[in-house]
């Protein structure tokens, strides 16, 4: 049974529904869902979002975790054309607000919270107030709409177009605050078609997907990758080494995803021992490169033959190169892949725009259906990353081998990403600077075994102003998400500046390794 490409978010599930209705579909919990029943939900919500007054462009911001929710939601709001705004779960009320101000969102969908994070509590803090706030679980808060109780009504379905916006992810860019990535039916459809081809997938295939689904990496390569195939989805509600390898056990997956963090959380659990992975066939990694003696253990000891590696960023829907299950485990660990059909990829140089030869390095340049639509309401940073011919600036550094085989030295961009979480450096600098000790802070990355890279930060405090690591880092938690905060810290006379005042920040990572003072 072949795959589904071209077609919009919601005639993808539709189309199944009508193949295969009693195919199982979803795994969430204790509930299990056929295309058949998942089609019969998504169209009971899709009409309670349309009674309650939802339509078509509306943004629809939803903060929930790996729920069956989230998967309803998300073909829900394409069926009538509106826009899920995706919300990363480990949000504080600032960010919250920012995010829901920027897009104008319509809606809010959200949830009692995670282990550490009160989301109650942090819509309680908002200043933008959308029409409607619809919660999950129970209680459901006095100013709430309860979801399981929404009636439903008859909707006229609107006639969605391919190259319509449905999908917004809001991403730190080099600004320091983030933007709304707009994707569309074609990009991410066809996106997750050619990485659920890349992994050989058919409907025997059960996904366990522990990524979050507010990441591309979750809602794209995950759902889509998965159901442009027929193949199943198995959630786990949020990373936890255990519940991922009792899910695979339980449900005999034959494929699994994460960032390489991810697959040495399990690795090194006390009782990896005890689980079967023999189900286990293929998966991606993504996030950061994987180092090649992780990849042998995960190949081998975790039954993932045919695990591949990809690279890509939001703006490209996300994926641009994709490795093949076959590769040697050289090309699995040194590089991210060949680029996947129907994209181009250049190489350039950043200061000319030249195009490169092989092997020289320069910023990788992708064309085709899954460079996004632009950022919401920006259209300078828009023309800033997409060129009038329809190229994207990735910001990454690479070099492309005679063979097509993609390798990424750096970025050029000022980015930070730990374990797989993008982190704008001024974003976190402008917070520190607002504490009343701080004169100026520069933060940067560290390397670190675990997650990749590490937020270091070195701060000027103001004379004769106290203020300890462990003071600001308390700072830092009133606005910021954990990922965000720095965990390794300097405090300094000065700065290294270039001749025109910029920070050096290199250097500043030469003095941190040193241990000297910066």
């Amino acid at each position: 049974m072949g795959g589904v490409r071209d077609v919009t978010v919601g005639q993808l599930l539709e189309e199944w529904s009508r193949r295969c209705p009693d195919k199982l579909a979803l795994v969430a919990g204790e509930r299990s869902l056929n295309f058949g029943q998942l089609q019969a939900r998504v169209e009971f919500v899709a009409g309670a979002l349309h009674r309650l007054g939802i339509e078509r462009g509306d943004r629809v911001a939803v903060w929930l975790n790996n729920r069956q929710e989230w998967i309803e939601l998300q073909f829900a709001l394409a069926r009538l054309g509106a826009i899920l705004v995706t919300v990363n779960t480990a949000l504080r009320s600032q960010e919250l607000d920012y995010l829901l101000r920027q897009c104008r969102a319509r809606a809010l969908i959200y949830m009692q919270g995670t282990h550490g994070l009160n989301f109650v509590e942090e819509v309680a803090g908002l200043n933008y107030r959308p029409d409607f706030k619809i919660f999950v679980d129970q209680p459901v808060p006095p100013e709430a709409i309860d979801y399981h109780s929404l009636p439903s009504g008859p909707v006229a379905w609107p006639d969605i177009g391919l190259d319509e916006c449905l999908n917004m992810q809001y991403t730190s860019g080099t600004t320091g605050f983030p933007k709304g990535v707009r994707l569309t039916s074609r990009n991410i459809v066809n996106n997750g078609y050619w990485l659920g081809r890349g992994l050989s997938y058919t409907p025997e295939d059960r996904l366990c997907l522990c990524v979050p689904l507010f990441h591309c990496f979750g809602c794209v390569i995950g759902v889509l990758g998965a159901y442009t195939h027929g193949a199943s989805l198995h959630l786990v509600p949020s990373f936890e080494p255990l519940a991922v390898m009792e899910t695979v056990e339980r449900d005999r997956c034959t494929a699994l995803y994460g960032v390489p963090t991810m697959f040495l959380a399990q690795l090194e659990h006390p009782e990896f021992e005890r689980f079967d992975f023999s189900s286990l066939r293929t998966g991606v990694m993504a996030g950061s490169l994987c180092p090649e003696a992780l990849m042998g253990r995960v190949i081998e000891r975790m039954n993932l033959k045919e695990m591949t590696i990809a690279y890509g960023l939001t703006e490209a829907s996300p994926a641009i190169t994709q490795t093949l299950p076959d590769d040697p485990l050289e090309l699995r660990t040194q590089t991210v892949g060949r680029v996947l059909p129907e994209l181009e990829v250049e190489i350039r140089d950043p200061a000319s725009g030249r195009a490169l030869g092989a092997n020289e390095l320069g910023e990788l340049c992708v064309r085709g259906y899954n460079v996004m639509e632009g950022y919401h309401d920006d259209p300078e940073a828009t023309a800033r990353a997409v060129d009038e011919q329809g190229w994207l600036a990735t910001g990454d550094q690479a070099a492309i081998c005679p063979r097509g085989y993609v390798r990424i030295t750096g970025r050029i961009k000022d980015i930070i990403i730990r374990g797989g979480e993008n982190v704008s450096p001024r974003e976190v600098e402008d917070h520190l600077r607002s504490h009343p000790s701080v004169l100026d802070a520069a933060v940067y990355a560290l390397p670190h075994e675990k997650y990749g890279e590490e937020v270091a930060a070195a701060i000027r405090l103001r004379p004769g102003r106290q203020a300890g690591e462990q003071e600001l880092k308390e700072h830092c938690k009133e606005h910021l998400s954990y990922f965000k905060i720095p965990t390794s810290w300097r405090f300094v006379e000065e700065f290294p500046l270039t001749a025109s005042g910029k920070i050096q920040k290199f250097r500043l990572r030469a003095s941190h390794h040193a241990g000297a003072q910066g």
